[in-house]
């Protein structure tokens, strides 16, 4: 009852299933993209005018100055959990990064014990609070050419959180 031909004639089935498709999907394709193109070259149909211009924007920028008065230390210390994974809080206790203890204020590339990579200095003299919060912001944005593989804190408030943090560390 089921033999090769069988077998053959379901095979050839499906393919010529999966062909008519495939067929029909290249017709679709050529007849939507037919009617003068899409993308760049298509304006908008109907523009809804609200009175704002495109570089308006409603974020208001806070001074950092304001945004570190206002911290949480304790948020900063769950912050600082990502950074823990290379970065101790002891001093000298060096690791993957430099050890943290007193790096507010600090002077930059002078943990002892720790090789820098040189791209530090040429952006930074001393680990202020308003540099601490553009390093984090985007390292290798800030100091390109630093070995410092972390991404970045996005957010504003995290990133003030965690140097007021440090910043109790050391007290």
């Amino acid at each position: 009852m089921f033999d090769t031909m069988t077998l053959t004639k379901i095979v050839g089935g499906f393919c010529g299933a999966l062909l008519i498709f495939l067929l029909g999907n290249w017709a679709a394709e050529s007849l939507y993209h037919m009617g003068g193109g899409h993308g760049d070259e298509t304006a908008q149909a109907y523009v809804i005018d609200t009175g704002a211009t495109e570089s308006e924007s409603n974020e208001v920028e806070v001074p950092f100055a304001e945004v570190l008065a206002s911290a949480d230390i304790g948020k900063g210390e769950r912050v600082f959990g990502k950074c823990k994974a290379c970065h101790k809080l002891e001093q000298g206790a060096n690791s993957t990064g430099p050890y943290l203890y007193g790096v507010v204020g600090r002077a930059v590339d002078t943990a002892e014990g720790y090789s820098y990579s040189g791209a530090l200095e040429k952006v930074a003299d001393v680990w202020t609070p308003e540099n601490l919060n553009h390093f984090l912001t985007n390292p290798k944005g800030f100091a390109p050419g630093t070995t410092m593989t972390f991404a970045g804190l996005p957010k504003v408030e995290d990133r003030a959180d965690v140097i007021a943090y440090l910043a109790s560390v050391a007290q």
